[in-house]
């Protein structure tokens, strides 16, 4: 009784101060539309969205989700983003404010791993103190920590499918754009690759790679997804085509290896087709046949010199701080003589962070991987599948940039997300163990009624059941 008086007076208290917010911005919004009036544009715009957000919590993580592609940079300050970070940066606050807790364990667990690289990273900025280095260790953390609470929100209010139909839906939009472009190309005798410039313009491994990793999300196209096997390969064969035109080699050899994962491994939902393990080698001999081309040539300016140049000069980069690095971004100071961000995650790190911060890096990476391992198939194999996409493409091109960073963790966090709502769904009834224990005890309830309450996995139900 008292705590039902409770629950009500907090419903009114939350209303009342709701109303009196609402009140304020009102007032507020009038006072400053003469004088201010993109203050005031922005404070409504502001109200609105915690108005949405106070309805639905998925609301704007989803929202995210639709611009997440859009690398167009903007500007707050001192700080430069892609629009992708920064509608994940808007999408962080709620989501971690409003969106359902009681993160699964293996959503813990990754969040402790991120806080681990974080705590690693985090000596860098303290030996190399720099705006740039702080803001991008803050930028990191939203690229991983943040992305997987934005995805889990959308998964665990039940959006997993809207998620990732407005993702395949947007990247089916840039894929015809591609290959339209690379088909205009090739009819003028032009077979470079494609930079795809409309609906703004993208670098061939930009389109290559995020294009590669959303064909590995069409590929997988788990049940619970909501997309029909003719509909989800339609959108993959047309990523992979334009990952063909974008001629990002680093993209190809990553869906190649991340392919092979995906057939071998044993899904119970259904089978994949073993005709992928015999496309694949074609694909890699091709990459491995142009890379000896370009090394036959002498260009000391083609893709590869180019990369083994920029290796030899992350190492010396590195020599200045063995342990912790030369800070976060450093190719964006005056310090060093090159100014170019290394094209290989682990070398990235070790310039960056130093050996401390490569060996958070392996933890988180390897960390993850082995976590999502052990789940259930149905969610574990794309989780596992787009991590080890990108993984594989960071050996040789640059890891942490933009959407790059972002979506194999968002995609992780929607699949935590979606797996711990479908097990709501299925046991809608859970008690404390507290309460279970107050309810046994209780002299009018029969066991056989308690049983089902406490869910078949119980050790208590079970033995209930066995007395009843």
């Amino acid at each position: 009784m008292i705590a039902e008086r409770l629950h009500r007076l907090g419903i009114v208290a939350a209303w009342s101060l709701g109303t009196v917010a609402a009140l304020l911005i009102t007032l507020a919004v009038g006072a400053l539309i003469p004088s201010r009036p993109e203050i005031a544009l922005v404070v409504s715009v502001a109200a609105l969205a915690l108005g949405v957000t106070a309805v639905q919590p998925a609301a704007i993580p989803l929202a995210a989700i639709g611009v997440l592609l859009v690398v167009q940079r903007v500007r707050f300050g001192n700080a430069d983003l892609t629009l992708s970070d920064a509608a994940l940066v808007t999408a962080f606050w709620p989501a971690l404010v409003f969106a359902r807790r009681g993160y699964s364990r293996e959503m813990r667990v990754l969040l402790w791993l991120v806080v681990v690289f974080q705590m690693t990273t985090a000596f860098t900025v303290i030996a190399n103190p720099y705006a740039a280095n702080l803001l991008d260790w803050f930028r990191t953390f939203i690229l991983v920590g943040g992305a997987l609470v934005v995805g889990w929100a959308v998964g665990r209010e039940g959006y997993a499918r809207a998620g990732f139909s407005l993702l395949m839906i947007t990247s089916g939009i840039l894929a015809i754009s591609t290959i339209l472009q690379g088909l205009g190309q090739f009819a003028q005798e032009d077979f470079s690759a494609v930079y795809t410039s409309w609906p703004y313009p993208m670098h061939k491994n930009f389109i290559g790679t995020t294009l590669g990793s959303v064909a590995v999300i069409a590929y997988v196209h788990p049940r619970w997804m909501g997309w029909g096997k003719n509909a989800a390969l339609s959108v993959f064969w047309l990523c992979t085509v334009a990952v063909l035109f974008s001629q990002s080699r680093q993209a190809l050899i990553a869906l190649g290896v991340t392919l092979v994962y995906i057939v071998v491994r044993r899904d119970p939902e259904r089978s994949r087709s073993k005709i992928m393990l015999a496309a694949t080698p074609p694909v890699v001999a091709l990459v491995a046949i142009t890379v000896r081309q370009q090394i036959e040539s002498g260009n000391k300016f083609n893709s590869f010199s180019q990369r083994v140049t920029w290796f030899e000069d992350s190492l010396n980069v590195w020599q200045s701080n063995h342990l912790f690095g030369a800070g976060l971004r450093w190719w964006y100071t005056d310090r060093f003589p090159v100014r170019i961000q290394p094209p290989n995650a682990e070398l990235e790190v070790l310039s960056t962070s130093g050996v401390v911060g490569l060996l958070g890096f392996m933890a988180l990476m390897v960390g993850t991987l082995i976590t999502l391992s052990k789940l259930d198939p149905s969610y574990g194999t794309l989780a596992v599948a787009i991590v080890l996409n990108r993984f594989v493409q960071g050996q040789f091109d640059i890891f942490w940039v933009s959407v790059g960073g972002s979506l194999p963790f968002l995609v992780v966090g929607v699949c935590l997300g979606a797996r711990a709502f479908h097990d709501a769904e299925r046991n809608p009834v859970e008690l404390r163990p507290a309460a279970a224990r107050v309810q046994v005890r209780g002299p009018h309830m029969r066991s056989a009624q308690i049983a089902p309450a406490l869910g078949p996995g119980s050790g208590v139900a079970h033995h209930l059941e066995r007395e009843s």
